[in-house]
């Protein structure tokens, strides 16, 4: 119902798009997009008079209405929907005083509020699709790019194993790919029309109630439920774990890249540009701007989507309080999701790589990367256990003598008893260590391709 953003904080925390779609004038038009849709559906089936319906969709133009008179209103009659439909009352008994009399017939506050806050979920959704797509292709290119590059795979920070750049980036794209794959099955099966009356039995309407309800889901496109919905939020919860998740996928992506453009590290950029990433007082410095927007976004979204969940307990067939919650809630939640997705998709069509300098990190502990390469080679001489004993042996001295382990391992007799130099060489090309990460990435990549 409004960006929960200050115009000074909005644009570095979410997207331009996210935030014309949360706008509080949007949020009107979308509700009274139900009050139109809802005077067609009704005259349609000969609920209300045929001539009703043209002078209240004509009425329903945010424009014409006052948002803070509406905000004011709605301290106290407790929603947005009561104000409103007395609002609009009277701009359409302005043009027709007996079409006035059908506004919001057979209809209850809940059902304007919650399928209003379906179609901004719908529009949010195409929103943030049109960007996984973007994201997605660029990740996917620079796997491609990069398969053949080989850096440092690490675990708890430290240094493991070599793997080719391109599986991690492959990786991001399916990541994402999994999010936008969500999205579309929230779009398409989650997302529904509430209308229910009063309490969710459509008494006001008589026998032509759910006749109403399928005629207004096809003026607005939306399924139509088996039933309301209005006190189970299952869908909203769903709709909040799927923006958590993909904000998550965005900061872990964001993490990783804001550790590789550490001044120690120096592997990856954020791309860069006058203004970008600079400091107030230090001309060399280049920050991450794009991942901290992404990481702030990712650490905001879990505590939000926590309140949707909570506000799920919800008292008989309306509640008074966790329906309330949602209404600033679910929008802010949009907002930073769009805002770390943004930010992803800068990284994924301007990430910088340095592959001389992901070497050059490969070889910066002289070799004992390449130790269970070496041990797993012994072990099938010697066996696990004892290959493990003589290489971890070596890796100590190599680190005692600040040596290269290549050269600590040629000298030592019980390890060239079973391999030759030019065996021991080979064992310290790091891509010659990759397992099956060129399968992976192409299975991967395949994925991408997956509708669903």
């Amino acid at each position: 119902m409004s960006t929960s953003l200050s115009p000074l904080l909005a644009p570095m925390l979410s997207s331009a798009a996210m935030r014309a779609i949360c706008d509080d004038a949007a949020y009107l038009q979308y509700m009274l997009d139900f009050e139109a849709a809802l005077a067609r559906a009704e005259a349609s089936v000969g609920v209300i008079p045929a001539s009703a319906a043209g002078p209240i969709a004509k009425a329903c133009k945010a424009s014409a209405f006052d948002l803070a008179a509406l905000a004011e209103a709605a301290t106290r009659s407790g929603n947005l929907a009561i104000p409103l439909v007395k609002a609009l009352t009277a701009e359409v008994a302005r043009a027709d005083a007996e079409a006035a009399r059908y506004v919001h017939w057979g209809a209850t506050s809940q059902d304007v509020i919650d399928t209003a806050t379906m179609l901004t979920l719908r529009a949010a959704i195409d929103a943030l699709v049109g960007d996984l797509d973007r994201a997605i292709a660029g990740f996917a290119g620079l796997a491609r790019q990069h398969r053949n590059t080989a850096m440092v795979a690490r675990t708890w920070l430290q240094h493991a194993l070599p793997m080719p750049f391109g599986l991690k980036l492959a990786e991001y794209a399916a990541a994402l790919h999994r999010s936008r794959s969500r999205l579309r099955r929230l779009r398409g099966e989650t997302l529904a029309l509430q209308f229910g009356g009063a309490a969710g039995t459509l008494a006001a309407l008589g026998d032509k109630g759910w006749l109403v309800a399928e005629k207004l889901a096809q003026q607005l496109k939306l399924p139509l439920p088996e039933a309301p919905w209005h006190s189970h939020r299952d869908r909203i919860a769903e709709a909040a774990s799927v923006f958590a998740i993909l904000a998550g996928t965005c900061g872990k992506i964001a993490r990783d890249v804001s550790l590789m453009m550490q001044t120690d590290v120096a592997e990856a950029f954020e791309p860069s540009g006058e203004g970008r990433g600079g400091s107030s007082t230090m001309p060399h410095k280049r920050n991450p701007v794009a991942a901290a927007t992404a990481l702030a976004a990712a650490t905001m979204a879990p505590n939000l989507a926590a309140t949707i969940f909570a506000a799920q307990v919800q008292d008989h067939e309306r509640s008074a309080g966790p329906w309330h919650a949602e209404w600033p809630t679910l929008p802010m939640l949009q907002l930073v999701t769009s805002g770390a997705l943004a930010a992803t998709v800068d990284i994924a069509e301007g990430l910088e790589v340095d592959a001389a300098r992901m070497r050059v990190n490969l070889d910066a502990t002289r070799g004992l990367i390449m130790a269970e390469a070496v041990t797993f080679a012994l072990a099938e001489k010697i066996g696990k256990s004892a290959a493990h004993d003589l290489v971890e042996a070596a890796s100590k001295k190599a680190v005692a003598g600040k040596k290269d382990l290549r050269e600590v391992l040629a000298k030592d007799a019980k390890v060239t008893a079973h391999l030759s130099t030019k065996k021991i060489a080979e064992l310290f090309e790091p891509m010659a260590y990759q397992g099956v990460s060129q399968a992976l990435i192409d299975r991967l990549l395949a994925s991408l391709d997956q509708k669903t």
